[in-house]
């Protein structure tokens, strides 16, 4: 090492300060590792050409080994992620199109995901007890029934299901029916309800009170039975109850809309006689449109040929199209509100009765059918619909 210094006289002309250089002896090129003998850094020593192995002994592609990562596995041995493994061509049976599980919908046929297993097949299939179900059966409160008042006979026997009163009459006077284990052939017998009945030496029971309303379509007669084979009504409500119950009224076979069911005889003579005037509302569609005058006519009464009618009031039931008019009527006349409009020279195309006692169709498609609430059966016992 050198050391180069000039130092100046503090008493002469003052120089300008000069660099110290400071030098390190480096080896000469002969001195230096030759390049194949230098180190390598952060890599082991790279083998010479001559010693590298030839391309028989280098691992083949499917030996090497991964870095960083686990051996990956040849084809056909990877897992699956997610699902069960698939089985490859020919070691099983392929699930078919229809077995695959639907993603976000229920597949109709097979398992879904949270969802029914498939679709019922028509609305009626619901289970009617369902706590919202409109089919759900109803306990009717019969407070109004003195349980100490004596009944007829043929009465009680209809009551119970057992038949129609008249055809009750027949089997007291056959003395198949014993009261209290004594036979009775006297019409017009009255017994209490706590006597022990046997009708052809089976116990005779009370049975609950039961109103089903039901829409009625067309082609039905409002019949129990017909001789004719006709379809009936009670083919379309015989699931309803097991009780015995038959239509309050009647309704043309090709008139349709609200029709009461009951086996309360007592509620259907009060809504049919024609002394308890129970009102009623049509929707009539006819073949031409009705005139001013022949509406007027019908407002102030007609004469038919069974004696004069007058309604409660008639309207038209459409802004535009004068062949639909609403009639509301109190009358229980046979085939009257098609009698009224063919006396005018109208052909009716189309009746339904949207109203009755003042119970309506109201969410009941046609041909569906419902149990009354409570509170209507208590408003047709007050008569709050007359």
């Amino acid at each position: 090492m050198e050391r180069k210094d000039n130092i100046q006289d503090s008493n002469g002309p003052k120089q300008p300060r000069q660099r110290v250089r400071i030098t390190t002896a480096r080896p000469s090129y002969g001195e230096r590792p030759q390049y194949g003998e230098r180190p390598q850094y952060g890599r082991p020593q790279r083998p010479q050409y001559g010693e590298r192995p030839q391309r028989s002994e280098r691992p083949q592609y499917g030996e090497r080994p991964q870095y960083g990562r686990p051996q990956r596995p040849q084809y056909g041995e990877r897992p699956q992620y997610g699902r069960p493994q698939r089985p490859q061509y020919g070691q099983g049976q392929r699930p078919q199109h229809s077995e695959h599980a639907g993603y976000g919908r229920p597949q109709y046929g097979k398992p879904s995901y949270g969802k029914p297993q498939a679709r019922p097949q028509n609305r009626q299939a619901y289970d009617p007890q369902a706590k919202y179900s409109m089919k759900k059966r109803i306990e009717y409160n019969e407070s109004h029934i003195d349980p100490n008042a004596p009944i007829r006979l043929n009465k009680f026997l209809a009551n119970a299901g057992v038949c129609s009163r008249r055809e009750a009459d027949d089997f007291i006077h056959a003395g198949v029916v014993t009261v209290n284990g004594e036979v009775v052939t006297e019409l017009g017998t009255k017994i209490m309800r706590s006597d022990v009945v046997m009708f052809h030496d089976q116990p005779v029971t009370l049975e609950k009170k039961v109103y089903v309303l039901l829409n009625k379509p067309k082609d039905y007669v409002t019949t129990s039975d017909d001789p004719q084979q006709r379809k009936t009504v009670m083919d379309l409500v015989k699931n309803a109850c097991p009780e015995r119950i038959y239509p309050v009224g009647r309704l043309d076979r090709n008139t349709t809309g609200v029709l009461l069911l009951t086996n309360d005889g007592d509620m259907a003579a009060k809504l049919t006689h024609p002394r308890f005037l129970k009102k009623k509302v049509y929707h009539v569609v006819l073949d031409k449109n009705v005139t001013l005058h022949d509406m007027q006519q019908i407002a102030d009464g007609l004469e038919l040929e069974d004696g004069p009618i007058k309604v409660d009031a008639v309207e038209y039931a459409h802004q535009t199209d004068k062949k639909q008019v609403g009639i509301e009527i109190h009358s229980g006349k046979n085939r009257i509100v098609r009698r009224i409009f063919e006396s005018l020279g109208y052909r009716v195309i189309k009746l339904d009765r949207v109203q009755f006692c003042g119970l309506t169709k109201k969410n009941l498609r046609r041909g569906d059918w419902r149990f009354l609430t409570e509170k209507e059966v208590d408003m047709l016992r007050m008569g709050a619909f007359e």
